[in-house]
């Protein structure tokens, strides 16, 4: 156990005396990871800004790992996360370098001691945990956007109907609005004050979001306009139908909940319940068991 210790000892001081080397060496950041620790820094904690530090020297060659797919395709889910953290490509390849090793040195500290498990546990969580993080921002953000879209095309139909053009009611609303999907908003509308097209704005609206209820309403704006449907006549109607499409989906919740209700109940509570029946009728019958069985 002597010398395993020193030596796990040796790997620790390594690891610090390398870690405080690193962050306090003049290390050339790629751009938009030295963009993310200067303007999101409010964004992130102060550990996590340490982490980004620390794994910037590896950034690029988890970046050439990954290829240039994946890395477009992990450009695009932070998009649709909204860059939690202020997350961006290198801070995400900074943060997996620095979590991953101190999975792997994890697991070959359990492994040493003989706890498999865990250090397989270890060795997943390090390789994996940001994008988790990803995964769940996504899911977040989404849900969000999508409890906030009917009201908001309730309240956009109002405001055309007052006399306004769409453009303009779109940024009065979205101004009164705050979350994911007035920054979605905003970011549209700047495209299009920088000369992009409004079809095509909408249409990178609709991929930076994995939403069913936004891709159905940037696809009927965009027949309403083809067809020259009235603006409101058709903002009202994609409210009812996100509004019918929730209400399937609670339903459809509520349906799958049920067996899972029944299941905890016969494996929890059940045998729990039989198990109080049976001790209670044994305590109140004054019956001794162990002359019961020994006679």
């Amino acid at each position: 156990m002597g010398p395993l210790l020193a030596t796990l000892l040796a790997f620790s001081v390594y690891g610090i005396f390398l870690g405080v080397r690193m962050y306090r060496s003049d290390a050339r950041l790629p751009g938009d990871l030295a963009l993310a620790l200067e303007v999101g820094a409010t964004r992130t904690t102060a550990v996590g800004s340490v982490i980004d530090r620390l794994g910037v020297r590896w950034a690029p060659a988890v970046l050439r790992a990954m290829g240039p797919g994946r890395v477009d395709a992990l450009r695009r889910r932070l998009d649709m996360a909204g860059n939690p953290g202020g997350m961006t490509v290198d801070r995400y390849a900074a943060r997996r370098a620095v979590y991953s090793l101190l999975g792997l040195v994890a697991a070959f500290s359990m492994l040493l001691r003989g706890q498999l498990a865990l250090a397989a546990f270890l060795l997943v969580f390090g390789l994996f945990w940001t994008d988790v993080i990803i995964r769940v921002a996504i899911r977040r953000r989404r849900a969000d956007i999508e409890r906030t879209l009917p009201d908001f095309l309730d309240v956009l139909a109002v405001v055309v109907s007052a006399g306004l053009g769409f453009r303009q009611a779109l940024e009065r609303v979205a101004e009164k609005y705050e979350g994911p999907w007035s920054d979605e908003l905003r970011i549209t509308l700047r495209q299009m004050d920088m000369g992009v097209s409004r079809r095509d704005a909408f249409d990178q609206l609709r991929r930076r979001n994995d939403s069913e209820q936004v891709s159905m309403f940037v696809t009927a704006l965009q027949q309403g306009e083809e067809l020259g449907a009235p603006i409101v006549d058709t903002l009202i109607q994609i409210a009812t139908d996100m509004r019918r499409t929730d209400a399937q989906n609670a339903r459809r919740e509520a349906a799958r909940a049920v067996p899972k209700s029944t299941l905890v109940v016969t494996l929890v509570m059940l045998p729990a319940t039989m198990i109080l029946i049976v001790v209670s009728f044994y305590y109140g019958s004054g019956v001794d068991l162990g002359e019961v069985l020994g006679g």
